[in-house]
């Protein structure tokens, strides 16, 4: 391991510790973008069910409104029918009769008198020819088909029924019913007025809620846009981090070997034969081959060991001759 490596581990080891607080702030700003955007998006919804409820209410009112409208138009309807009436019971009083323009009333009670005048006639003129009386079944016939058709339109405005027998008394009856119709197609639009007056200040408030679910909403919006470009500068740093620790991964194991390998050395050169396996088997090859092995010392020469035997030998079998007195 060079001497630059633990200069080179500390600064991989600071910029770790800067990269990794940096990653808790931006967690933090993370946290807080979504945070903001969850009560926007709380918000918004609140404010969007509230619109929601208040347009529901809006659309029941404006119901409301166009049947009192209509209720208001069938009353006029009527009016103007009772007033047409009128014009044409009065024209027949003074005996000009208007056969382009009559109200349904008026047709309805002539055709009706019509078919009693025929009915009785037939019931009653004992003089009638065949063909006379077919001719009159016939029309008979056509003025019934026209009353069926003529009778549906009556009903449904509910119109006076008129006696031609007393006009002047048809006429103030149907006047005072045409003032009547008159007064309840006023009242029905009055009523209708009041309900557009409730109306315009829950289309007001409507308006605010769209605008401020609007608000509420771009503001979700941009705290997400947020949140992902911090958790996009976030998936960078760390992948920035996680070199640097592959990094010091890499140096811390390297550093591990190289102890390891020393401290292999080291043992190795402080074995004693005893524990040492391949030494102990080369002195047992060595035994094997030589009958002898000497450990830390020489070993000696067997002719010499001959030689230094027969000296003491023969120092211990001659005699010692001398001067006798």
């Amino acid at each position: 391991m060079s001497e630059d490596e633990p200069i080179q581990s500390d600064d991989l080891r600071t910029r770790l510790h800067a990269m990794e607080t940096r990653l808790r702030r931006m967690r933090d700003q993370r946290s807080n973008h979504n945070e903001n955007a969850k009560r926007a998006a709380d918000s918004r919804d609140s404010v969007q069910n509230q619109g929601k409820e208040l347009r529901e209410r809006i659309g029941e009112r404006l119901e409301e409104q166009k049947e009192v409208r209509a209720r208001a138009k069938v009353h006029q309807a009527r009016r103007d029918e009772i007033q047409k009436q009128i014009g044409e019971l009065i024209q027949q009083k003074r005996g000009r009769r208007d056969e382009g323009n009559k109200s349904v009333v008026i047709e309805l009670s002539e055709t009706v008198g019509e078919i009693d005048r025929i009915e009785n006639q037939i019931m009653t003129d004992g003089n009638l020819s065949l063909m006379k009386e077919n001719r009159l079944l016939k029309k008979l016939k056509n003025l019934i088909s026209k009353r069926d058709e003529l009778m549906p339109a009556v009903q449904e405005l509910q119109v006076i029924e008129i006696d031609l027998g007393d006009m002047e008394g048809s006429i103030q009856l149907l006047r005072s019913e045409a003032d009547a119709q008159h007064q309840a197609m006023l009242d029905a639009n009055k009523e209708a007025d009041q309900i557009w007056e409730d109306i315009k200040p829950m289309l007001e408030e409507r308006d605010f809620l769209r605008a401020e679910g609007d608000r509420l909403h771009a503001a979700f919006v941009a705290a997400r846009e947020s949140a992902d470009k911090v958790h996009s500068d976030m998936k960078e740093l760390l992948d920035q981090v996680n070199q640097i620790r592959d990094e010091l991964k890499a140096q811390r194991e390297e550093r591990e070997r190289i102890i390891r390998e020393h401290n292999e050395s080291v043992r190795e050169a402080t074995k004693t034969p005893d524990q040492d396996e391949e030494l102990a088997e080369s002195l047992t090859e060595q035994l094997l081959e030589s009958g002898s092995i000497t450990l830390g010392g020489t070993r000696a020469n067997s002719s010499d060991r001959d030689m230094s035997r027969k000296k003491k030998k023969s120092r211990r079998l001659g005699t010692t001759r001398g001067k006798r007195d």
